[in-house]
């Protein structure tokens, strides 16, 4: 009996998938490649989002262990607690439960686009990120352009957000942030034209590939002053701590949000998360080598047990990842809030002068051929993006 349903089962599955081979070869070239760019778009945006929910559980265990505290530890599955792994999943079905609260003479519209217009910018970002080597949903050449003016978007959310609601305090919060993602933005942008003046190309597969050789050829060392200025412009963006004064409690509320409920709130929250990945991934490609392996250039290692670690691999990629969401942890567990003025001040006064001076500096080295970075045409392709 066991045998007849085993065999039923094969047979069902050889005809589901005879089925599908003959419908796909019927349908159009055109109906083909929009199918295949779609599915592609749900192996990346489904595991982001996933991610967005865990990183959120990852932060909740990581501070309470630096504080000495226990975290989420109750809510599990099938009546097993597991670490408080299903506490994502409950937070999620209790926001999708929850009301969305309208506030009196509020713009509609525009108060339910604004958190749309928070989380698009950091999902459609990874449209152009590479996994690994041929390994993205789109490989364009301006790639690091086309990353530049979506993330600049994220600010209309928050302004938008902020007017729609008809409340002083939301419109207050707002403002102040949307000047502080402006400020860190400018230094942002800045850090990337010394990334193009490095690698000479906009294509982000292009600038990992040229940090190849190892540890010693990633370009957080030539460019290290551009590397902390972007990430924790980054973290600034963000709105996380020690530069969450949008959020300041006993300030403002809770920020420009502070009239949404509900999933539009959990929409704004994961946005803040989904951007945290973004930036680390970033940070991560441009900086630290992407998929590339730190121990590229050890040759000694061929031969062992461990001669897989010179591999490149999107493991790798998704490592360094992790270590810089783990720093964001650690700034919340660690530093207390910036006044708004010293915000403003790191960005207009330092960052954005030090970006400028080492792009010089680097400008400088590349016309003498110091360093392994330097590479023939670079320097013209990105003064002509700066300017």
């Amino acid at each position: 009996m066991i045998d007849n349903f085993l065999n039923t089962v094969n047979e069902s599955w050889d005809w589901l998938i005879t089925t599908g081979i003959a419908i796909w070869q019927w349908l159009p070239v055109d109906v083909q490649t929009v199918v295949l760019i779609l599915a592609k778009i749900v192996l990346i945006v489904l595991p982001l989002m996933l991610t967005v929910a865990y990183v959120t559980y990852a932060e909740r265990k990581v501070i309470g262990a630096m504080q000495v505290r226990i975290g989420p530890n109750r809510v599990g599955f099938f009546g097993f607690r597991l670490w408080g792994l299903g506490q994502p999943i409950a937070d999620t079905v209790k926001l999708m439960f929850k009301e969305i609260i309208l506030p009196t003479q509020a713009n509609k519209f525009l108060f339910l686009i604004a958190p749309v217009l928070a989380i698009a910018p950091a999902l459609a970002a990874w449209a152009v990120i590479p996994f690994d080597r041929g390994m993205a949903l789109t490989n364009i050449d301006a790639g690091l352009l086309y990353v530049l003016a979506l993330t600049s978007i994220a600010v209309y959310g928050v302004i938008i957000a902020g007017w729609a609601s008809n409340s002083k305090y939301a419109i207050m919060s707002a403002l102040r942030s949307g000047a502080q993602i402006v400020a860190y933005e400018i230094a942002m942008g800045f850090a990337l034209v010394g990334v193009l003046m490095a690698s000479g190309s906009l294509n982000l597969s292009v600038i990992v590939e040229g940090q190849a050789g190892g540890v010693s050829s990633w370009f957080i060392w030539p460019l290290l002053p551009l590397f902390l200025v972007y990430f924790i412009s980054g973290v600034a963006e963000t709105n996380r701590a020690p530069f969450d004064v949008a959020e300041g409690e006993s300030e403002i509320v809770a920020g420009f949000h502070v009239e949404y409920s509900g999933m539009a709130f959990a929409i704004f929250f994961l946005a803040e998360y989904a951007n945290i990945i973004l930036i680390s991934a970033l940070t991560s490609l441009m900086f630290l080598g992407g998929w590339l392996s730190p121990f590229e250039a050890w040759s000694a290692l061929d031969g062992t047990a461990l001669a897989f670690l010179r591999e490149t691999s999107m493991v790798w990629l998704f490592a360094k990842i992790a270590f810089f969401i783990f720093i964001f942890f650690w700034f919340r567990a660690t530093f207390p809030r910036y006044r708004y003025d010293q915000i403003m001040r790191l960005g207009w006064k330092v960052f954005i002068p030090v970006t400028i001076v080492w792009i010089f500096v680097e400008a400088l080295m590349s016309l003498a051929h110091i360093g392994p970075w330097a590479l023939s045409g670079s320097l013209p392709v990105a003064l002509s993006v700066a300017v």
